[in-house]
This record gives C-alpha cells, structure tokens and sequence, in this order.
C-alpha cells in the first residue's frame, strides 16, 4: 500500500493557481506502509509454527488448564522462533527488531487464539523494563526474557478496575532493593504462573514501579476466573514483599516518548 503526497511548488493561494499559466511543477513524496519481503517470510513462518502448535482443539485443552498455556511450546518459541528476543536489544541478548515485526507476531498469535504468556511477558514487563532507564535492571532481567526462561507480568489495576493513575494505591516502603510492598493487585495477566512482576506501587514522589521475584517472600497468587481464559488473570497479594526499585513513572513517559 502506498500514499502519494503531492506539493505544488510555486503556488501559494488558489487565486494565484488560477492566475499562473506556467506549467506547474509537481513534487511527489511517496510513503511506504508494505511489509517488506522479509517481514513476509517472518509471518509466513510464524503461522506455520501457530497453526502446527494452536490448533482449535489445543487451544480448548490449555484452556482448562491452570497454567493457562505448553511450557514445551513456550521453549519452542524462543529456541526455534526467537519470538521473546524479538524487541530485546542485542546487547542484552535479544535480536533488536522493531514494533512492526513484534505486531507481525502478535497479529498471527492472534490468528491462531495463542495460549502463552507472550502478552505479558514481551509487551508489557518487557517494554517497561527496556524503557525504565535501570541499566542494572536491564542487564539482569532482559536476559532471561530473551531465552524463554523467564515469565514476567505487569501488576497494575486493582480492586477497582481502573487502569489510570488514580487506581494505583498500593504503598511500597523502602529504597532501592530494600524496598518492601503491601497491598492486591486484580486482573494481572498470567499472573499465576509469572516469575518476574513489575509493580505500579505509590511511594514518595508518586507512582514508581518495582519488581518483584515470583518466589519472594509475603506474595501469594490466586487465579480469577474470566470470561476469556486463552489469558488467564489473577489476584496478586503483596504482605511486606520484597521489591526493587525500577524507575519512577515520570523517567519512564520519558524514555517511552524519546523512543517514539
């Protein structure tokens, strides 16, 4: 698909257009909104795995199940597809694509209903950490999304469904890795099996987020039950958790918008 954009030099009012019997000169820009051949092979490829791997019948399988999704075929795709490393940086061990290539992936997972915790794992835990501007926090947690061995989430709503600001109440205490939580997060997706949360929590200065191991100490999980379950949901209890500090949320717009 292309957009032609078309300038006429020379002309500045309709009137002096009707005026002006010279030839006009015509400036064409052309924009490019095609996927590339590359980019085709990429989803080409990608369906190929989704339609052998999430079939109707494996989809409804997974489905009742508490997990939620294959761990065999959460490996397969980070070991034969790359598809975690996909928006990693190359230094932390990921490929460095970009957004059109992840919306590729998301888009042919979607095709095939894909039970797996790629949402919550790359696009959401993994964008805030890669946008955080915590080298540290990059350089540690990047890694284990990149190859599959992480299952990471973002802990954000609560009791009141709200996504925005004002809906965040929990507390966390402390600085840096000394940092403790208390409070429930609602509604965390795949939260019943992630090994890695990244929390949206009120401290001094306002929201910060945090994260916080899947093992820590005073966190229990227990899993909701929704209306869509190729996602599954659930309540994340915080009691005095261990956490470490990420960034804070105005250092993170800014990374996010310097990036876009």
């Amino acid at each position: 698909m292309y957009i032609s954009v078309h300038n006429r030099i020379g002309v500045s009012s309709r009137d002096e257009l009707k005026q002006d019997s010279q030839p006009l000169v015509e400036k064409v820009t052309t924009v490019n909104f095609a996927f590339t051949e590359e980019q085709e092979e990429l989803r080409s490829f990608i369906r190929s795995f989704m339609e052998e791997k999430s079939a109707e019948a494996t989809v409804r399988e997974l489905m009742e199940t508490d997990d939620g999704y294959d761990a065999a075929v959460w490996s397969q795709m980070a070991e034969q597809l790359g598809l975690q490393s996909m928006i990693i940086p190359e230094e932390y061990g990921g490929q460095g694509f970009g957004y059109v290539e992840l919306g590729i992936a998301l888009e042919e997972m979607g095709r095939s209903l894909l039970c797996a915790p790629f949402f919550s794992t790359v696009v959401l835990a993994g964008n805030a950490i890669i946008h955080s501007g915590n080298e540290d926090a990059k350089a540690a947690l990047l890694p284990g999304i990149a190859d599959g061995s992480t299952i990471a989430t973002m802990a954000l709503a609560e009791a009141s469904g709200r996504w925005d600001a004002e809906g965040i109440t929990i507390e966390a205490s402390g600085t840096g890795d000394g940092a403790t939580i208390t409070g429930e997060k609602m509604f965390v997706t795949d939260g019943g099996t992630a090994n890695l949360f990244v929390v949206a929590a009120r401290a001094e200065g306002g929201i910060h987020l945090y994260t916080v191991d899947g093992d820590a100490t005073g966190l229990s999980r227990e899993n909701l039950s929704t209306m869509d379950q190729t996602r599954k949901q659930a309540r994340i209890t915080f009691d005095g958790t261990p956490a470490s500090h990420l960034c804070d949320t105005n250092d993170f717009s800014y990374s996010l918008r310097s990036s876009t």
